[in-house]
């Protein structure tokens, strides 16, 4: 039917995997809005949680920390929290994707637009 057209048959195969490879991201996307993880500093005394796409949702501090004559360690310890949360959601953002690259054939490591 398509003789002579080189891989142009396989063109309704690839729009499948297109729209399969779209539905897939859409459905990480909201699962990364639904999976959390926790960064701390102070040996706990200070606790961050984000989502796995970055968005800080809470945060914990032990009243032991405060202090009005250590106001800058707290603040150092807040700020060191929410990076520690946000470096594990992007790892975590990065572990998801990967698990779905690879089921897709793709490269495990491979970056997408997230």
């Amino acid at each position: 039917m398509l003789k002579g057209l080189g891989n142009l048959g396989d063109m309704g195969k690839m729009m499948k995997a297109a729209r399969d490879m779209q539905s897939k991201m859409a459905e990480a996307t909201e699962e990364l809005h639904k999976i959390t993880v926790t960064g701390e500093s102070g040996a706990g005394l200070v606790k961050a949680t984000c989502t796995a796409k970055g968005e800080l949702t809470a945060l914990s501090i032990d009243p032991s920390i405060f202090n009005a004559d250590d106001r800058e360690v707290v603040e150092d310890l807040i700020l060191a929290a929410i990076k520690d949360a946000q470096k594990r959601a992007a790892d975590r953002m990065q572990e998801e994707i990967g698990k779905i690259t690879s089921s897709m054939g793709l490269p495990a490591d491979m970056k997408l637009p997230f």
